[in-house]
């Protein structure tokens, strides 16, 4: 009897998991959805057209991007396009969970896939490398996932309400930054992570000067390459 009931409670500790998990990135998940409301009311997006664009396309990085390319007046062609290559990530993330939820029902998978976004993969993946293969893993994601969505949803609201008045001095925006190193420095383990990381701050830096916020895309694909080279490298001299 215990032993069902533990069982029958092994989601919920999953679930809590995540949000526990993932509580820590909000301090620097809640200024970026400040810094994105109060910036699409600046483009002249109405606050229904915000919180649909937090609501469908749930991606921080992305929607920075179109609001910058919206406010510049590029095409829907090249914003579409360039916004598509940004939250291209997404599809490694999915990539690399595939093998933990292959089992699972559609029904599970689509919202799943909806949720994972940078810090609920972090946080998700390093779970499920460090403990052993549990049938209910996949509630730890959905924690994670759920409570970045709500807290994106309302710090978007209030940084369509009171954005305006939040001074430039604070400086939040580094508050993002500083997020992206939480989720990055504790997976820096073997030289192609450090390679592929130190490949993509490079290029970064020097292809700021791109436009359209190109350098991201140029940062990403060269951090990628090298990664992979290293890693092949690695490989044979395992052998």
């Amino acid at each position: 009897m215990t032993h069902a009931l533990n069982h029958a409670l092994a989601p919920r500790a999953q679930f809590l998991l995540g949000i526990k998990d993932q509580a820590p990135l909000m301090v620097g998940v809640m200024p970026f959805g400040l810094i994105f409301g109060a910036l699409a009311v600046e483009t002249g997006l109405t606050p229904l057209q915000i919180v649909a664009m937090s609501a469908i396309t749930f991606g921080g990085a992305g929607q920075i991007v179109f609001l910058q390319l919206y406010a510049s007046g590029a095409n829907a062609f090249l914003i579409s396009g360039t916004v598509s290559a940004v939250n291209i990530r997404h599809a490694l993330y999915s990539a690399s969970m595939a093998p933990y939820f292959a089992h699972l029902p559609w029904r599970w998978k689509i919202p799943l896939a909806y949720l994972l976004t940078d810090e609920a993969y972090a946080m998700s993946i390093r779970r499920f490398e460090m403990m052993p293969a549990q049938p209910a893993r996949h509630y730890h994601l959905l924690g994670s996932g759920l409570l970045l969505w709500v807290m994106w949803q309302i710090t978007t609201m209030l940084g369509i309400v009171v954005g305006a008045a939040i001074p430039p001095s604070l400086g939040l925006e580094f508050a993002i930054a500083l997020t992206f190193m939480a989720i990055l420095i504790p997976h820096l383990r073997l030289i192609p992570h450090l390679n592929a990381c130190l490949t993509s701050g490079v290029v970064a830096v020097f292809a700021y000067p791109l436009p359209w916020k190109l350098s991201l895309i140029c940062a990403g694909l060269a951090g990628m390459l090298v990664g992979f080279l290293s890693e092949r490298q690695r490989g044979k001299r395992g052998r």
